[in-house]
């Protein structure tokens, strides 16, 4: 760390304490052999995340999430490529307000975005509970790809598409031949916040969920709010599993430096 700022260096390691300490007791508590929520354990054992396992509604809800939360982001990047260009690339007046109306439903909180939703989706247009969560989860990942895939657009050199239109390449081919390509480490990113951004995502999912259609952290918050087993905190020690592999493969395949480098 940088010793001529000493005071941002504290208030560095104090936020990998804050984030870091919790986890570790979750981590030590899902090995114990007890029956109830204890730190520090009587002993160790793997009883709860067999029980996790186990436990059909976890592995029904964990299903629905990725289903979800891979739908969710697929459309967002469908919907947000195409407007991260036109922004970008295009000649439309007043880019700043249009840019600052696609990224609002990150300042719109999550509990009036989904009453709006149960109210005009589920009970104005009668839409099933997946449907309306398909769309309230893309409504809400659609800000990080506009913003992710326009800050890999703003760094990539609009000559190299000038370059390929004035040899005669149409839109459609400029954009797979030489956008895309240039494109991925973006698209990458944008997919990856959006995956876990909808899997984790709680209050939207808490409100229009029903009996047919639960993601898993509401199904965990239902089960802690009844029970005081650490089948939670096994279970939660197996997503932060999940998460570091995609870590781990995201910085294999593509780089951190290349998929995080251009938000600033």
């Amino acid at each position: 760390m940088n010793n001529r700022h000493p005071i941002a260096a504290s208030l560095a390691v104090l936020g990998y304490i804050v984030m870091i300490v919790p986890l570790f007791f979750v981590v030590i508590t899902a090995f114990t052999d007890g029956s109830t929520l204890k730190f520090p354990p009587s002993g160790f054992s793997l009883r709860w995340f067999e029980a996790a396992f186990k436990y059909q509604p976890f592995m029904t809800s964990l299903v629905s999430s990725l289903e979800l939360a891979v739908l969710a982001a697929l459309f967002s990047l469908l919907l947000g490529v195409p407007v991260a260009l036109a922004i970008s690339r295009g000649k439309i007046p007043g880019k700043g307000l249009l840019e600052g109306l696609f990224l609002s439903p990150l300042i719109v909180p999550e509990l009036v975005v989904g009453l709006a939703l149960y109210q005009q989706l589920m009970i104005g247009l009668g839409l099933n509970n997946f449907t309306t969560l398909l769309i309230g989860h893309t409504v809400l990942l659609f800000p990080y790809a506009v913003r992710v895939t326009g800050a890999s657009l703003a760094l990539m050199d609009p000559h190299l598409e000038e370059a390929a239109r004035g040899l005669g390449a149409s839109p459609l081919r400029t954009f797979f031949t030489v956008t895309f390509p240039l494109l991925r480490p973006g698209l990458f990113s944008a997919g990856l916040l959006s995956f876990v951004t909808s899997f984790n995502n709680v209050p939207l999912s808490l409100l229009l969920q029903n009996r047919d259609f639960r993601t898993l952290p509401v199904t965990m918050l239902d089960y802690v709010q009844q029970n005081y087993d650490p089948i939670v905190a096994a279970m939660s020690v197996l997503i932060l599993l999940g998460t570091i592999l995609i870590a781990v493969v995201a910085e294999r395949t593509v780089g951190f430096a290349k998929i995080f480098g251009g938000i600033n």
